[in-house]
């Protein structure tokens, strides 16, 4: 697959070559995507909630009346979830919620979201992605020209300092460095930006894992 890449100005600065096992799936599998975001978004999740359960409210332990003869329910404690003040019965407990899923699954999933983007031509090759100073209204102004107004933009092996600066003021504009690259964050952003180093870090992801 051939795509023109474009400059930070909007200009023209030639095409290249896509992998088409990585951009150019035709069949997206929305089950792969759906299994691949659950599991980011597990993962994410502190599982730190919790209510006192009737064993941990410091309450008197003594019966509260006799066992018979009131006409009323039998009660031998105050901390019951019944009463108010009392535990919480069945309530959260501190646990991890992160699920399993293959690393073959992974790899495809991330296949199906950037053939995703590659299909419905919401797939942006930048030649670069560097500023010459951290500009917020300059790179507002760029993207812009480019059509960019909610979008991933993903670089290299490091992004530059200026241009990251100059993004995370801008509502709607996620800057990753290429081993940040996730489903998650691909499907939530309408148009992906790829720089050209950007596919290099994506061609050798991929290839290293099929050898291994």
């Amino acid at each position: 697959m051939k795509i023109d890449v474009v400059k930070l100005d909007a200009g023209k600065a030639g095409s290249i070559d896509l992998d088409d096992a990585v951009f150019g799936i035709e069949e997206i599998r929305a089950d792969i995507l759906q299994r691949a975001v659950k599991w980011q978004l597990s993962r994410r999740q502190a599982g730190t909630h919790k209510t006192k359960e009737r064993s941990e409210i410091n309450r008197t332990k003594k019966k509260a009346y006799r066992q018979k003869g009131t006409g009323g329910a039998r009660h031998g404690a105050r901390s019951a979830p019944i009463f108010v003040g009392g535990g919480v019965a069945h309530g959260p407990r501190v646990r991890s919620h992160a699920t399993d899923l293959p690393k073959k699954v992974r790899a495809l999933a991330l296949k199906h979201a950037l053939s995703s983007k590659a299909g419905s031509k919401q797939l942006v090759i930048l030649d670069e992605a560097r500023l010459d100073a951290p500009k917020t209204r300059a790179l507002t102004e760029n993207l812009g020209k480019l059509g960019l107004s909610n979008a991933l933009i993903i670089d290299g092996e490091t992004l530059d300092e200026n241009f990251a600066r100059a993004a995370r003021n801008i509502p709607l504009i996620d800057v990753l460095p290429a081993q940040g690259l996730n489903v998650y964050d691909v499907l939530r952003r309408d148009t992906l930006v790829l720089t050209k180093a950007a596919v290099e870090k994506i061609n050798e992801r991929f290839t290293a894992q099929e050898a291994a």
